[in-house]
């Protein structure tokens, strides 16, 4: 080969900022509705007449079929592609926020809230946005085009909590719903940038000829990737019981309601600050080491925000320091998950590693509503919590972060 060529292999490409793009605002339009669903409990229930058993009941399910799905839909936009898979969670999403919209018996805000959001969700997630940023970026501009992704995501939650709050004041919780649901079938259109984006033709002959039951057999057999896990499911057992509970716990301390809106946009805000800033640091640093800091961090801060006194200016520190925490820990677990096994089924692999963080979702918001209706309370869960987030901090140190030891195939001829 001449040296021209080899120079010509070796450019780095250039960053593709219309994928980017595109994927960006995809996870924000659809990370926003799910991750202030805590506004319509209180009217919702009001109107109803049901429990916070029940609402928090149809939060969980959406947060565990999101976690069911994602392996899935992962696979799925691996092989087939990208923009596939956006369409189907842009019908499942404007299905089920109507669903929920005219439920009528908690069955069927189980069926719309919980399954079918939490389905649309996982169609239209980080863990496809962020394996398709991975199959166009050089290795070492994942972590930062994660952090990009991931902070769009935080954005949702950013925008979406005015929005929300207004719809719900000026048309009532229903009808809001289903001003959301319309927003969502914006984004097939969106993705269309993204269309044809599977890992075909755009991986090494190693990644290409491994099947999917070799890949599994090769992680579940990997002590690092199941410790990340482990460590993930701690993730999503602290930010699901907030995003369901934390606007009604405000209210429960005597804080004005106002509170709950300014508290949601805090964290959305500075959880895009610190999910690019994520993304920097995961490339410069140990990602395990930055993801122990950040569980510890959390216990640290729900352990004084509940200590000491409770005032609308603890909810706002708390909300800033929560949001600067909040999504911070997915540029550097996605990025683990891609240095130890490549791009050919991240969706996939990363969708496994996010269900473990839904199960701990599903167990975040069912837990909160059970236990405060059983203890009037949601201390139990507060505290809970922080000492999930030490364990989390310290299976995250073990985790080598390098490739799986894999023997070279030989390139088709």
């Amino acid at each position: 080969m001449s040296d021209q060529a080899k120079s010509a292999v070796h450019k780095p490409a250039a960053f593709p900022w219309l994928i980017i793009a595109s994927g960006c605002l995809i996870a924000m339009i659809g990370f926003g509705p799910r991750s202030v669903m805590g506004f319509f409990q209180l009217p919702m229930l009001q109107d109803t007449g049901w429990d916070r058993t029940t609402f928090g009941l149809a939060m969980a399910l959406q947060n565990l079929f999101w976690g069911l799905g994602q392996p899935f839909f992962g696979a799925i936009a691996d092989k087939y592609g990208t923009w596939r898979v956006l369409l189907l969670s842009a019908i499942l999403y404007a299905l089920g926020l109507v669903t929920m919209a005219t439920a009528d018996a908690p069955v069927w805000l189980h069926i719309g809230g919980g399954v079918l959001v939490g389905l649309a969700v996982a169609a239209g997630s980080f863990g496809v946005i962020l394996a398709a940023f991975a199959r166009n970026v050089e290795p070492q501009q994942r972590s930062f085009a994660f952090g990009l992704g991931t902070a769009a995501g935080s954005a949702g939650m950013f925008v979406f909590a005015p929005i929300s709050q207004g719809l719900i004041d000026s048309l009532g919780w229903s009808d809001a719903l289903v001003v959301l649901a319309i927003i969502m079938l914006a984004i097939p259109v969106l993705a269309v940038p993204l269309r044809g984006n599977s890992s075909s033709g755009s991986q090494k002959q190693t990644d290409v000829d491994q099947s999917i039951a070799a890949a599994l057999r090769e992680a579940f057999g990997h002590q690092s990737y199941l410790l990340l896990t482990a460590g993930f499911f701690v993730c999503g057992f602290q930010v699901a019981f907030i995003t369901a509970h934390f606007p009604a716990y405000i209210g429960d301390i005597g804080v004005d309601a106002s509170y709950a809106v300014t508290a949601i946009a805090l964290i959305g805000f500075f959880n895009i600050i610190g999910s690019i800033a994520s993304g920097i640091i995961g490339q410069r640093y140990s990602k395990p080491i930055f993801l122990a800091l950040i569980y510890i961090g959390r216990s640290i801060a729900v352990t004084a925000f509940l200590l000491l006194p409770q005032t609308g200016f603890s909810v706002i520190v708390f909300s800033i320091v929560m949001g600067l925490l909040w999504l911070s820990t997915v540029p550097p677990t996605n990025s683990l998950v891609a240095i130890m096994f490549g791009t050919r089924y991240l969706g996939m692999l990363g969708g496994i590693v996010f269900f473990s963080h839904q199960i701990g979702s599903f167990l975040g918001v069912w837990l909160g509503g059970y236990l405060y209706d059983r203890f009037g309370t949601y201390d139990p869960v507060w505290w809970l919590g922080v000492a999930l987030g030490l364990f989390a901090a310290v299976v995250h140190l073990p985790i080598a972060e390098k490739p799986v030891a894999r023997p070279v195939l030989a390139p088709a001829e």
